[in-house]
Formats: structure tokens, C-alpha cells, sequence
């Protein structure tokens, strides 16, 4: 009995095709039906499909659609790949996709991608875990018409003062300078990287107080990511990991 395949949500990373990982372009160089977001995945990323590749632009697809031309394909044993910007895991709405996979029976497996929010902070030469600085990042998203639980709102992360990445939100600016601005503070450190990794890439640094008129002057309002914390100053202390006075189990400290 042939292999029954599974649907496979692929992670098309943050643009670039160099930045999908050895199995999402493996997958993709085999796919027999693709179901790509075409507003948001690279082209070059679509074009490593093989030459008949049954292509679906989601763009203009309803959940019905995009889910029936899963299940079609399948059915039709054929390799199909559902291609996500980003990582999957990450806004990709695929909780939705996978629960009428699920009622249809039909399997399903996840490849990751590389994430825009690392893809940015790359684009930075920056880190975000800064020792005696921040230790935690925490990945969100402003408050639009998708709601966000009330103890999730912007208000309360800050008082976490962890380094924030900011998801699809550059457009709602006003009001999430207003809710980190009493925590943060005007000096905060942040930047604004526009379609990480593509050609037209585009980075912005400035300080939390004039976040807002700096992000309106560059018109940075779709496919941006906001990264706002004092790890993008880079001034706390050095780790212990390479501290010749530290012991770990693979160096003992210096002597001395």
C-alpha cells in the first residue's frame, strides 16, 4: 500500500529564499499542488516549485477554498504543500486550517520557517537577550480588529520591560507608543525593520518618544516589524559563558 501523505504547512521565512530552511525548499522543489499566500511569500519562493505544480494564491481565497484545495489535492494523492510566510507557529493562522483538516480526516505536518521577528533583529546585527538587561523577549501584536485577551494588551507586557517584537502593527502606532510610552519611557531604544530580508528592505532606529512621527515620515505601515527594548542599546554586561572565571562542564575557570 502506497505511503498516505500528509498535508505539509511549510515556513517560507521572513522573504528572501535564501532564508527557507534545506527541508522547506526540499518540499517545495517536490510539491504537486502549492497553496502559497501570495500578498506575503517571495515569488522566488513559488518559483522553486517544479514546472505543473498546481498553484493556489491564497490571497483572494476564503478558508473554505484554501482548506477544499488541500483536501482535493490529497485526495488526488498528490504532494501538497500549504506555504506560510514566516514560521507557521507564528500569526499563520493555521490553528483554523488544521481543525477542518482534522473533521475531514486528513493528516497533516508542520516544517518551520525562520521567523521575521529573527530575520529582523539579523537585519540589526542586534541581540535580544542582553544580560542584566533583558533576559526574555516577548513576541505580540497591537490591537486592531483581531482582539487581543485583556491580559495580553500592550499595558501589561510593559511592565515586564522584557524586549518587545511587535507584529503587523506599525499601522496602529499612535496607540501603542501611548501604552508602552509610561513604562518605557521617551529614551527607550526601538527600530522598525520593513520586509526583513527583501530587496526593498528598509530599517528605521530611533527612541520610543518620537516612535511615531519617525514611523509616519518614513510611511512604514504594512509588513514592518517593531522591536522595542533597551537590549537594542547593547550596553549591559557580558555573559558568563565565555568569562575565563566561570567553570562550566566543558572549561574550568583561570586560575589566579
Amino acid at each position: 500500500m502506497a505511503e498516505t501523505l500528509p498535508v505539509l504547512f511549510v515556513g517560507a521565512g521572513p522573504g528572501h529564499p535564501d532564508y527557507l530552511t534545506v527541508r522547506a525548499a526540499r518540499e517545495l522543489g517536490q510539491a504537486q499542488v502549492l497553496v502559497y499566500a501570495g500578498s506575503l511569500v517571495h515569488p522566488a519562493c513559488v518559483a522553486l516549485a517544479p514546472k505543473g505544480c498546481e498553484l493556489h494564491d491564497s490571497a483572494s481565497m476564503d478558508l473554505e477554498a484554501i482548506v477544499g484545495a488541500m483536501e482535493a489535492g490529497w485526495r488526488a494523492g498528490k504532494r501538497v504543500v500549504r506555504l506560510h510566510s514566516g514560521d507557521p507557529a507564528i500569526y499563520g493562522a493555521i490553528g483554523e486550517q488544521v481543525k477542518l483538516l482534522q473533521a475531514r480526516g486528513i493528516p497533516y505536518a508542520v516544517v518551520p520557517g525562520v521567523s521575521s521577528f529573527t530575520a529582523a533583529a539579523a537585519a540589526l546585527a542586534a541581540e535580544l537577550t542582553i544580560p542584566e538587561v533583558s533576559q526574555t523577549i516577548i513576541l505580540t501584536r497591537g490591537e486592531g480588529r483581531t482582539p487581543v485577551p485583556a491580559l495580553e494588551r500592550l499595558p501589561g507586557l510593559a511592565a515586564h520591560h522584557a524586549t518587545l517584537c511587535v507584529f503587523l502593527s506599525t499601522a496602529l502606532i499612535a496607540k501603542i507608543c501611548q501604552d508602552l510610552l509610561p513604562e518605557y519611557g521617551a529614551d527607550c531604544p526601538c527600530a522598525v525593520v520593513f520586509r526583513a530580508t527583501w530587496k526593498d528592505q528598509r530599517i528605521l532606529r530611533t527612541r520610543l518618544g518620537q516612535l511615531e512621527a519617525a514611523v509616519a515620515k518614513e510611511k512604514l505601515f504594512k509588513q514592518a516589524m517593531l522591536i522595542i527594548g533597551w537590549a537594542l542599546d547593547n550596553q549591559g554586561a557580558a555573559s558568563k559563558l565565555y568569562d575565563a572565571g566561570f567553570t562550566h562542564m566543558y572549561r574550568k575557570a583561570e586560575e589566579g
